[in-house]
């Protein structure tokens, strides 16, 4: 992997809660403040503030005299075509054009930028605490030193993991480009779980929340995987073993999530179309 110091001209459109996520976690990683240009008209203070302790230069528009050997996409899909309109000034032949907006596919960009090295990324909401998951795919322009230069910015804010085809990004979004969103409804089911059962509703959420950020660390730290973490949990007989005796009843928590991931995939196909 590349090292983010060693990185070329980067430029970063849009500073948004991703984009700028990424921004803080390159500054972190020891990349080259003036090597950086983020473009957004309207960066929040705290971003604008990270921007000018850290010395990266910003600007609202493109400008004439930058060529980005790197380009990150991390607006809004819904503002997507009007900002690409603008970018031609910090364009090259040898650009490398990193995309983190959902549904919009890399035909999409090769039309409107041209023939270039591209990526596709779908990360998720935990990268803002450098605890992401993110999805990638690259074009057949892409070399293996792009990658590893995408790798090295995406690593900076959690895990990558590379597809073999796009059509899999769909699949990504589905488990992990939306799934903070299940484990965060997980919680408040297990808090209203517990209210009904006779807590006081801030201590039921105290305990679920506390629960799943638990789990979660000693996930990532056991070394175990997820149904060996269960199966340690579960004495037969036990409390545990009652509870997901429902939880896995074949009509039950899996054929759930079969139909909820199903959706979400199918959906994220209908935003690329």
């Amino acid at each position: 992997m590349s090292s983010l110091a060693g990185l070329g001209k980067l430029v970063l459109v849009g500073a948004g809660n991703m984009g700028g996520a990424m921004l803080s976690g390159w500054i972190a990683g020891g990349i080259r403040p003036d090597n950086v240009l983020v473009i957004d008209p309207n960066p929040s203070d705290s971003i604008r503030a990270l921007m000018d302790r850290s010395g990266v230069s910003y600007a609202m528009l493109p400008p004439e005299n930058v060529t980005a050997d790197i380009l990150v996409l991390a607006v809004k899909p819904q503002v997507m075509y009007a900002v690409l309109e603008t970018l031609a000034p910090v364009i090259g032949p040898d650009t490398l054009v990193i995309s983190i907006a959902a549904g919009k596919t890399l035909s999409y960009f090769e039309e409107r930028l041209g023939a270039l090295a591209m990526i596709r990324t779908i990360p998720n909401t935990p990268a803002m605490v450098k605890k992401g998951m993110i999805g990638a795919f690259a074009n057949a322009r892409a070399g293996a030193q792009q990658k590893a230069d995408a790798e090295t910015l995406l690593s900076a804010v959690g895990q990558v993991e590379w597809v073999e085809k796009e059509a899999d990004i769909d699949a990504v979004t589905a488990v992990s480009g939306s799934g903070p969103a299940y484990v965060f409804y997980l919680v408040e089911c297990m808090a209203e779980a517990g209210r009904k059962l006779g807590l006081p509703e801030d201590l039921a959420m105290r305990l679920a929340r506390g629960t799943v950020i638990g789990a979660g660390a000693l996930l990532e730290g056991a070394g175990d995987d997820a149904a060996t973490l269960r199966k340690n949990v579960t004495s037969p007989g036990g409390t545990t073993a009652a509870a997901l005796a429902h939880l896995m009843a074949e009509d039950a928590l899996q054929p759930v999530f079969d139909k909820a991931l199903a959706a979400a995939r199918a959906r994220s196909e209908e935003l690329s179309g």
